[in-house]
């Protein structure tokens, strides 16, 4: 960086706050205020006050990150192969490209680190403090970002920045990018359009969010879709779409909305269809209700396979009070959900669904029974021996299921 650079951002900044320049949202606004600066340094130059700049293109990307993004971290957030950025330590900032971590040269004080989360969250409405240690936003280019403060995480805030890099917006993108094949996108894209209850599953960073959104782009457009989330990460783009979520506790401590209010609110709102970004705590207890209900929906969930999906989904509405028995929920489950869907993320950084399976209906010994439909081996989907069970839903939607499956009915 060359040595003038911080007066020129000085000079940016007050330029800014003269022609009442939003910096947060007038990016191009900025840009033109960094040249004039840039300008007004040349023209002095030739006088000999000050040293002619070498590279004044890159003068103005870094004035623009530093006073409109988010400075030194600027670059990593537009680079679309960067897929997250975090913080460990000032000295220490990685970023993962396709599911591979990497230690960038990237050095910063703690006062840069300090500097830059609250000027991440100063558009969020939220808020960290002492009482607040933790925070969930959404940045303005609809990256999330999560800090935990410095006395919760050892020595230093932990920043981690998850970028939402939307390299698919429908199934037949995934098929593209090789999560999917195409006799899979295909049921699944029925699935959708025939209003079965979809769950997503996988670990952390398998795609969940990609996949529950390529989904959601199968809704009818003449459907009404209202979705409930922590932090908004959903850009499906549906032409009759709410999208709600979650509020933190303010200073006094009241005014939290958690997961559970917004489903009830959104049973308000004549959804046609309600997706639940991640199921995590009491909030699957409402959504089962919703469901079973004969209300379509979607959701996300952590777990390792869709088996143990199945399992979580049984667990979590157990945590809604201590009348919440499993002779309740289990056979809930397995009349609610209709298909699981698992992906996860090969050590190569590749994200793929590992399989699909329909859920049965039958409880045996307290755990729900389902078939494979479609089951990942050699690298690929293969087809097995399982179907949905309400191919009524098929039929009322027009669709042959058994065409979707590539099965063959014997006739005598």
């Amino acid at each position: 960086m060359e040595s003038s650079t911080p007066a020129l951002a000085d000079r940016v900044r007050d330029l800014v706050r003269q022609r009442r320049i939003d910096p947060r949202t007038e990016a191009d606004s900025v840009r033109l205020a960094a040249l004039d600066a840039i300008a007004e340094h040349e023209s002095r130059s030739l006088t000999g006050a000050v040293r002619s700049l070498d590279e004044p293109d890159v003068v103005v990307g870094q004035i623009v990150a530093d006073v409109s993004g988010f400075g030194p971290l600027q670059a990593y957030l537009d680079d679309d192969t960067v897929e997250e950025v975090w913080i460990n330590e000032p000295s220490r900032v990685f970023i993962a490209r396709e599911g591979r971590h990497e230690l960038t040269s990237l050095i910063l004080t703690a006062e840069q680190v300090r500097e830059l989360v609250e000027r991440m969250l100063s558009t969020s409405g939220r808020r960290l403090d002492i009482s607040q240690p933790f925070v969930d936003a959404m940045l303005p280019g609809g990256h999330r970002l999560h800090v935990v403060l410095d006395g919760i995480a050892r020595g230093f805030a932990a920043v981690n920045i998850r970028k939402f890099v939307a390299k698919a917006h429908s199934v037949s993108d995934l098929v593209a990018l090789g999560t999917l094949d195409p006799p899979s996108a295909a049921f699944l894209d029925a699935c959708v359009r025939a209003g079965l209850n979809i769950v997503v599953s996988g670990g952390t960073q398998a795609g969940k969010t990609t996949l529950l959104n390529c989904l959601a782009a199968s809704i009818p457009g003449s459907q009404r879709l209202v979705s409930v989330e922590e932090v908004f990460e959903l850009q499906c783009g549906h032409p009759d779409w709410v999208a709600m979520q979650t509020r933190q506790a303010g200073l006094e401590g009241t005014g939290t909305i958690d997961l559970r209010m917004l489903v009830k609110e959104a049973l308000r709102m004549r959804p046609s269809r309600i997706v639940v970004g991640e199921v995590r705590a009491a909030e699957c207890l409402d959504l089962l209700l919703a469901l079973n209900a004969g209300l379509p929906g979607m959701a996300s969930i952590h777990a390792n396979s869709a088996r143990q999906a199945l399992v979580k989904l049984c667990t979590l509405p157990l945590l809604a009070g201590d009348n919440i028995g499993s002779r309740f929920v289990v056979p809930t489950v397995a009349a609610s959900v209709d298909v699981v869907v698992h992906t996860g993320m090969d050590p190569d950084g590749t994200r793929a669904v590992r399989e699909i399976v329909a859920v049965t209906g039958r409880v045996e010994n307290d755990l729900i029974e389902s078939d494979p439909v479609f089951v990942r081996r050699d690298g690929r989907l293969e087809r097995g021996h399982g179907a949905p069970l309400r191919r009524e839903a098929f039929e009322q939607a027009g669709i042959d299921l058994d065409s979707v499956l590539g099965v063959t009915r014997w006739a005598p």
